[in-house]
C-alpha cells in the first residue's frame, strides 16, 4: 500500500478531530466566549452545515470542469488551515462560528478529493482496502484525536488544540506536495446520469435512515462532557478517557459490522437502531449511575456511528452510485449530525435538562428504525 494512502488517512484524521473536539472542551469554550453550553454545541452544527454545503458543490463543479485532484486538495487544505487559524485566534463567538462553517465546507471537499486521489495511486484490486485506510482516519480521530485534544485543552488551553490541528493540516499538505504524483484532470462524467439516480425513492429512504442514525448518536455525543460530569458525577479529568473508550467502541463496532454489512444489511440496520434506542433510553433513565452510564456509552459507540458500513452497503444496493450519490449521502449524514446536536441544544435551552439530548436521540433512533422496517420485511419475504 503506497505511503500516500496513509498520509491521506492522516489528513482525514486531522479534519475529523477538529470537527468533533468541541464536544470535549465545552467548559473551556463556554468560559472563553461567555456563552451557554447550547451555543458551544452549535459549533459542531455549524461545521456540519458547512460540510453539507461544501461536498455537493465541489462534486457538481468536478462534473462540469476538469480539475486536478491534487491541486484541488492542496487548495482546500490551505483554506482549511487559514480558517482553523482564525478560529484558534478568535476572541468572538461569531468569528469562531463563521470559521467553523468555513472549515466544514473545506473538509467535505477534502474528503472527496482524498478518495479520488486514493483511486489514482493504487491498483484497481486494492482500491477498496485503500479507501478503508483513508476513511479509517475518521474512526481513529474518535479514539485518539478527540481525547488528546480534550487533554491538551485541560493542560494548555483550547487554543492549543486548534493550533495543533493547523500544524497537522500543514504537515499533511507538505507531504502531499512531495508524495502524491501529478494527478490527471477529472474524467468527464455525465451530470444528467448522476442526477437521474435521485428519482429513486428507495435512495431517499436510505438517506433518511442514515440521517436518523447519525442524528441519534450525535444528539447524545455532542453533550457527553456535561452529561457525564454534571449528571453522572465524573471528574473533568475522566472525560478524555471516557471519550477515548467511546472511540474504541466506534472502531470495534465498525470492524465487526463492516464484515457482515453486505450480507445482512437490513437486519443489522434494524437491530442496530433498536439497540441504539434502548441504550439511549437506559442512559437517560440512569445517567446518575456511573457504571450504567459507561455501559450505555459503550453500546452507543458500538452501534451508533459504527453502523456506517451497513448504511453505505444499503446505498450501493439501492442505486448505482457515482460521486454525487455518495457525496449526497455524506451531506445527509452531516445533516443528521447537525440536527442531532441542534435538537439536543434546544432541549437543554428549553429547560428539560441535560437528559433531553438523550431522549431526543432515542426519538431519532426510533424514527430510523421505523424507516427501515418495511425493507427488512420485504427482504425476509424474498428469502426461502
Amino acid at each position: 500500500m503506497p505511503l500516500v494512502v496513509y498520509i491521506l488517512g492522516l489528513t482525514i484524521f486531522s479534519l475529523t478531530t477538529s470537527e468533533f473536539m468541541v464536544a470535549g472542551m465545552m467548559p473551556s469554550l463556554t468560559q472563553a466566549f461567555g456563552v451557554s453550553v447550547t451555543q458551544v454545541g452549535y459549533l459542531i452544527s455549524y461545521y456540519a452545515i458547512g460540510m453539507v454545503i461544501g461536498g455537493p458543490v465541489l462534486t457538481v463543479a468536478l462534473l462540469k470542469l476538469r480539475v486536478s485532484n491534487k491541486k484541488a486538495l492542496l487548495c482546500l487544505l490551505l483554506l482549511y488551515a487559514c480558517a482553523q487559524a482564525v478560529a484558534a485566534a478568535s476572541n468572538s463567538y461569531d468569528v469562531m462560528a463563521s470559521a467553523r462553517f468555513v472549515t466544514g465546507v473545506a473538509a467535505a471537499a477534502c474528503f472527496g478529493a482524498s478518495l479520488a486521489i486514493c483511486g489514482e495511486v493504487v491498483a484497481m484490486g486494492s482500491r477498496a482496502r485503500a479507501a478503508s485506510i483513508v476513511v479509517g482516519g475518521l474512526m481513529l480521530a474518535n479514539v485518539t484525536g478527540v481525547p488528546a485534544a480534550t487533554a491538551i485543552d485541560q493542560h494548555w488551553g483550547w487554543r492549543a488544540s486548534f493550533w495543533l490541528v493547523v500544524m497537522l493540516v500543514a504537515l499533511c499538505a507538505l507531504l502531499i506536495i512531495f508524495l502524491v504524483p501529478r494527478s490527471q484532470a477529472a474524467a468527464a462524467r455525465s451530470l444528467d446520469t448522476e442526477l437521474a439516480e435521485f428519482k429513486n425513492r428507495d435512495l431517499w429512504a436510505a438517506y433518511l435512515t442514515s440521517g436518523c442514525i447519525i442524528g441519534a448518536a450525535f444528539a447524545a455525543f455532542s453533550y457527553f462532557a456535561p452529561i457525564l460530569t454534571e449528571l453522572s458525577g465524573f471528574s473533568a479529568a475522566a472525560i478524555p478517557w471516557l471519550l477515548g473508550l467511546y472511540g474504541v467502541a466506534n472502531v470495534v463496532g465498525n470492524m465487526v459490522i463492516g464484515r457482515y454489512a453486505d450480507k445482512y444489511t437490513f437486519p443489522i440496520l434494524a437491530w442496530g437502531q433498536a439497540g441504539l434506542a434502548t441504550a439511549l433510553a437506559v442512559f437517560a433513565y440512569f445517567a446518575h449511575k456511573q457504571i450504567i452510564s459507561v455501559v450505555a456509552l459503550i453500546v452507543i459507540g458500538l452501534i451508533g456511528v459504527a453502523l456506517n458500513p451497513a448504511m453505505i452497503a444499503r446505498i450501493m444496493k439501492t442505486a448505482h452510485p457515482g460521486a454525487l450519490v455518495h457525496t449526497m449521502h455524506s451531506s445527509v449524514i452531516n445533516m443528521g449530525l447537525g440536527l442531532g446536536s441542534w435538537l439536543g441544544g434546544i432541549g437543554i435551552a428549553a429547560g428539560y435538562g441535560l437528559r433531553a439530548p438523550l431522549w431526543l436521540g432515542f426519538a431519532l433512533a426510533i424514527a430510523g428504525l421505523l424507516s427501515v422496517l418495511p425493507y427488512l420485511k420485504n427482504e425476509l419475504k424474498r428469502k426461502p
